[in-house]
């Protein structure tokens, strides 16, 4: 790439040495959170460089969006190459192992706190190359050794102990030992809520303490039967940082140039709200065995780069200007595929994604009405109509590649005049605009569309059509992903349904985030009425056998799709990617993102 010219270099030396610079930002921020900043991490001037050129041809490529639209996909391609300016990211003759490759992505979110964003679908692909994990779990959740070699646990599943790689090390320099283990498990646990540091959601609510046994060997207790622990800690919230980045204050842990991980990469440089570059860690020697590799990464740099129009991203990605467009349009999937491009659409563990309902707001107090919501939603038809034969209908409100999801399709077979019958029955009469109407109160449904799913809106769309023919009136609102945030939580008082798109590693976690209970999310707004679903989280928690939960898993799946407390959509495949066909050996986890670890580009 050709360096930045004289004009855009820093005025003041001091910006070079981490210094911060302040913008003005198109949303509101919180006040934890410093505002529009550039951070640059280790003094590596050619990958500075190198990022703010990008920066600056990326801006040229931004400002022509709406031309582009119009244009195209072929002519969108060409006017990205003549109008961006955008130098090759990668040299002629350039061998497999090295290169440098772009990464086009819809957000890079509104905070980088690790305990924050880590579980984020965009900062969780920067948190993959940065950091580590004490395990590697694989697209089909199988958990296999990473920091942790091996692990022990006693027969109630109530403690564990790990046994560390020697000779990890942080980037700054900090051994990853068993102190720097203790402190992250610590972190993920309690956070530092005073500071706007949030513990790890899904990180067991049962978790007691941790003690170094020496340097390579951690000892962990729980209050209670925690079955789930191991795989959990290969969930992508339960990222390894240095010891020191932990014990600072919330505002230096947004600087994603003062964050130490143990990853094959390291932030050479960011812009909040832009891109971050990362580049190897030559000296990296601990990757997860499972990948067939185990030193440094193969691949010189990666830059994550935002580009918000997903024509943009994919116009890119066909030009040659950039290498991987996450979330494009499914509808372009097939065309691509048949040009050469490389498409992947894994699917992660986790839900499927469906709407949670406040059973506090009116009509959705009402079981019957949330069970004509159930049978009302034709779900054949959303797939059909938005997606490829890439997704797959909902069985459950569980992904059904999770071990422990059960088949409840007949809970969910769409059944519109069971669904009339249900409004009937519960006093909602149909007017002459054919909308249902109670005591002077029209049936109404407020959907926010979720943000981090590029096809939400369509859904939501279809959804409507489908409901308004039995009598409901649904409304539609979308935000981006910072005010979506903001304003859309479980919850929430003017939320009837929010719409979830989540991940977990262990079925295990899923119950005890259903109820408030121990720090639980209370998806429902429940809290702790429902003494069913509390007995099935108690018993799910304290299984000490896959013999004793599975049946438990089964029941309380069948339990809440029954009483209408999640409104399954389809299975999801939330992270999209289209390719260079040049890009190859990325290898994709049991939470879809994809590492670029082991990945090689040619010419």
């Amino acid at each position: 790439m050709a360096l930045i010219p004289r004009h855009l270099l820093p005025t003041s030396p001091k910006l070079w040495n981490g210094q911060v610079c302040s913008f003005r930002l198109s949303y509101e921020e919180t006040a934890i959170v410093p505002k529009h900043r550039h951070g640059y991490g280790d003094p590596l001037d050619a990958a500075n460089h190198q990022g703010l050129s990008m920066t600056a041809r990326f801006s040229s490529l931004l400002l022509s969006r709406r031309r582009l639209l119009a244009a195209t996909s072929v002519v969108a391609a060409a006017a990205l190459t003549a109008i961006a300016g955008l130098s090759p990211v990668r040299s002629a003759g350039a061998p497999p192992n090295g290169g440098d490759i772009t990464f086009l992505i819809d957000s890079l979110g509104s905070t980088w706190i690790p305990n924050n964003s880590a579980i984020s679908s965009f900062q969780g692909h920067i948190w993959g190359h940065v950091t580590d994990k004490l395990v590697y779990v694989d697209a089909d959740g199988k958990v296999s050794p990473w920091i942790a070699e091996s692990w022990e646990q006693n027969g109630d599943a109530t403690q564990f102990t790990l046994h560390l790689k020697k000779g990890v090390s942080f980037s700054d320099g900090t051994p990853l030992d068993a102190s720097a283990v203790v402190a992250n498990l610590d972190i993920w646990y309690a956070g530092r809520r005073n500071e706007g540091i949030n513990p790890i959601g899904l990180f067991p609510k049962t978790y007691d303490r941790a003690e170094a046994v020496d340097a390579a060997t951690v000892k962990v207790l729980f209050r209670a039967p925690t079955l789930g622990f191991i795989p959990t800690l290969g969930y992508h919230g339960s990222i390894l940082i240095s010891p020191k980045t932990i014990a600072q204050p919330a505002a230096h842990q947004a600087d994603l140039a003062k964050t130490s991980g143990s990853g094959p990469y390291v932030v050479a440089a960011w812009k909040e709200g832009d891109f971050v570059k990362l580049v190897k860690r030559k000296d990296y020697n601990w990757g997860p065995p499972a990948v067939g590799h185990t030193g440094p990464a193969y691949l010189n740099s990666i830059t994550y780069k935002l580009v918000s129009e997903p024509s943009l991203r994919v116009a890119a990605v066909q030009s040659g200007q950039a290498d991987v467009a996450y979330s494009p349009s499914p509808q372009e999937l097939k065309s691509l595929k048949e040009a050469g491009f490389t498409i992947a659409t894994p699917r992660y563990l986790g839900f499927v994604n469906g709407l949670a309902i406040n059973t506090k707001l009116e009509p959705y107090n009402d079981v019957k009405v949330r069970q004509a919501l159930q049978a009302g939603i034709n779900r054949k038809e959303i797939i059909d109509t938005v997606y490829t034969p890439d997704w797959k209908l909902a069985t459950s409100f569980i992904q059904s590649n999770v071990p422990g999801a059960t088949d409840h399709s007949d809970l969910l077979a769409y059944n519109p005049g069971k669904a009339e019958k249900l409004l009937d029955d519960a006093g909602w009469t149909k007017g002459a605009n054919g909308i249902r109407t109670k005591d002077g109160k029209q049936l109404s449904l407020t959907l926010h569309s979720n943000p981090y799913l590029a096809t939400a809106k369509s859904i939501d769309e279809l959804i409507a059509q489908q409901l308004g023919k039995i009598g409901w009136k649904v409304t539609i609102r979308a935000y981006d992903v910072v005010t979506f945030g903001e304003k859309v939580r479980f919850g929430g008082p003017a939320v009837p349904a929010y719409e979830v798109t989540r991940s977990f590693i262990d079925a295990g976690t899923v119950a005890s985030i259903l109820t408030e209970a121990n720090n639980g999310e209370n998806w429902f707004n429940l809290g702790d009425s429902d003494g069913k679903l509390n007995e099935l989280r108690d018993k799910i928690a304290g299984a000490a056998s896959l013999d004793i939960r599975n049946p438990l898993l089964d029941e309380l799946q069948t339990y809440v799709l029954e009483q209408g407390y999640f409104i399954p959509r389809t299975q999801i495949v939330q992270r999209i990617y289209v390719q260079s066909p040049k890009l190859k050996g990325e290898v994709y986890n049991g939470i879809a993102y994809a590492s670029y670890y082991t990945a090689t580009i040619g010419e």
